[in-house]
């Protein structure tokens, strides 16, 4: 079946296999690129006001999907893991992902998740951890992360960040969103992660 959003999975496709990373070679080659469409009604998100200066901070080989992203951000279904009672308001307005596909997202995938996430300036998203393994390709530079008992670390657009099951991690952005890809694998697809962190992180 032809979807509306059939492009926004073949430049998410494109540009992961422009991505030169091992790690990120192997997952695409594990990854049915042939999924059937699930239909989602559009969820509208605070944060999606952020696409705009996102697609201007995107690197050339990641424009091309940050731009129909962002065309398309009011007709997807964007989502939220916490609640303004898990972080308070200013983390809740800044920050939501797109599964494109997964075992909730707009394609079926019951191996593997992958999407979009955002976060809004000046904002952290404090130290978690889940059973799956995460990879991380920021579109957008200037975020800093943390992994494990190490400091934060800035990272550049288009630098994989891998976070092994179980390992903790964190994310703080500077004056300009963070727009990233990530995949998920190797764990429960829709898992709540664990926080260990806490909410008086978040700056507004």
């Amino acid at each position: 079946m032809t979807t509306k959003f059939d492009k926004l999975l073949e430049k998410f496709h494109a540009y992961l296999a422009s991505v030169d990373d091992a790690l990120v070679r192997e997952a695409v080659a594990r990854i049915g690129w042939d999924m059937p469409a699930r239909n989602l009604e559009p969820h509208r998100l605070g944060c999606l006001r952020h696409l705009d200066r996102a697609a201007e901070l995107a690197p050339p080989d990641a424009r091309p999907l940050v731009r129909l992203l962002a065309e398309q951000r009011n007709e997807l279904h964007w989502g939220q893991t916490y609640t303004e009672a898990d972080f308070g308001r200013a983390f809740t307005d800044n920050y939501g992902w797109l599964e494109i596909f997964g075992t909730r997202g707009h394609f079926v995938n019951e191996e593997v998740a992958a999407g979009l996430l955002i976060l809004g300036p000046g904002i952290v998203y404090p130290d978690h951890h889940h059973v799956a393994e995460e990879i991380y390709i920021p579109l957008t530079g200037g975020t800093e992360w943390r992994m494990g008992e190490s400091g934060f670390r800035r990272r550049e657009a288009s630098e994989v960040v891998h976070h092994a099951s179980n390992v903790n991690h964190a994310m703080r952005t500077g004056k300009d969103p963070l727009l990233a890809l990530y995949i998920w694998r190797g764990g429960p697809l829709a898992q709540k992660s664990t926080i260990t962190g806490t909410a008086t992180q978040v700056r507004g």
